[in-house]
């Protein structure tokens, strides 16, 4: 006797049960504004933008021009200390573009694959952005020329009497790079360049703008005279004010009644070790070894950075383009001096160096 089939009824999803979640490659990819965090206090437009006014119509104008006529932007430099806001002008440009932005770092490209990876990808009039462009390899630096220039990469199969070459076509697309050492860019690199701007540090009045804006943008009531506290200590940097306004909000929600006055910014400020200047500890530490130790200079960088037990590199990025913009120290060929103006915000009296070596003398 055969036996009788039953078909199996589907069961339907009860009410309220997890159904199973579609893969990642049919879920649609959130877009760039709802990846931003929402205490991202970068602008996103120029209208936004505070401060750099000559950069701002430079590239407006020139962003303008390449959209009339439907091409991409000239290739674009920015140089100039960190924290000045190169990030955020290449993502304002490729918003003012419409087009997608991509970013990555000079380090980061190791192999000439990496590179040739994201610039294939790459669609029409797409922004690539490059941070520390001056520390890409010397191999994968030749491999951007011809992409600059004429948009094609050259691909190599094989090594030896079996090598042979590809040309690529790329999609017309505009590369913008960011440095802080622009001497150290190979010359062909830098020339292929269309637009290079400078970047240089925010006066008092437009870092007072941007913690009236920040403050805005995180709900934290400030008034005029607090930000004009914030803006002398934030080292003429927009990133440093932001990084300020977040401790001194901390301070004012724990220690305070959330509002930021003069009365809780400044211990808030002293408890981050900024003083009026804005000078960080490592700041006052390299003045006071140049003052006491080696009698207000000169002195190499590399003495310093041994009694400080820093990198030379920090101190040369970090440390000495704030203290030669506020003229607390000054660059001479023999080594680095401190100023007057170094001694009289130390609260040190200025001792020739010839006085005190005639005393030392007579001494011995």
């Amino acid at each position: 006797m055969k036996k009788r089939r039953t078909r199996k009824a589907k069961s339907t999803p009860k009410p309220g049960a997890q159904k199973d979640q579609p893969s990642d490659e049919v879920l649609a990819q959130p877009t760039p504004e709802e990846r931003e965090d929402k205490w991202n206090l970068r602008p996103r437009t120029f209208d936004e933008c505070i401060g750099q006014r000559p950069v701002v119509e430079a590239l407006s104008i020139a962003i303008q021009a390449a959209r009339e006529r439907s091409e991409p932007l000239d290739h674009v430099l920015f140089y100039g200390p960190p924290g000045l806001g190169k990030t955020t002008f290449a993502r304002i440009i490729a918003n003012e573009l419409g087009v997608s932005f991509k970013g990555t770092s000079g380090p980061a490209l190791e192999r000439g694959g990496d590179l040739v990876s994201i610039l294939t990808n790459l669609e029409e009039r797409d922004v690539l952005f490059i941070d520390e462009v001056h520390r890409l390899p010397r191999a994968v630096e030749e491999l951007l020329y011809s992409a600059m220039e004429d948009f094609t990469v050259d691909i190599i199969f094989d090594k030896g009497a079996h090598a042979r070459i590809y040309r690529s076509r790329l999609q017309p697309f505009t590369l913008i790079g960011a440095t802080t050492r622009a001497g150290f860019l190979s010359p062909p690199l830098r020339q292929r360049f269309g637009i290079v701007r400078e970047l240089t540090f925010y006066s008092e009045d437009d870092l007072k703008k941007a913690v009236h804006r920040s403050a805005g943008l995180l709900d934290v009531p400030i008034d005029d005279d607090s930000a004009g506290v914030l803006a002398r200590r934030s080292r003429g940097t927009i990133r440093i004010a932001n990084r300020l306004l977040r401790r001194v909000r901390d301070y004012a929600q724990v220690k305070g009644d959330g509002r930021i006055t003069p009365e809780i910014a400044a211990p808030a400020l002293v408890l981050e070790g900024v003083d009026d200047l804005g000078l960080a500890p490592l700041d006052r530490r390299l003045l006071e070894v140049i003052v006491h130790q080696h009698l207000g200079g000169p002195v190499g960088i590399e003495a310093l950075a041994a009694t400080l037990q820093e990198e030379v590199q920090t101190l040369e990025d970090m440390v000495e383009p704030f203290l030669l913009h506020m003229g607390l120290l000054a660059r001479t060929g023999k080594g680095r001096l401190a100023t007057e103006k170094a001694y009289q915000h130390l609260g040190v009296e200025r001792v020739e160096k010839k006085a005190r070596n005639r005393a030392q003398r007579e001494l011995l």
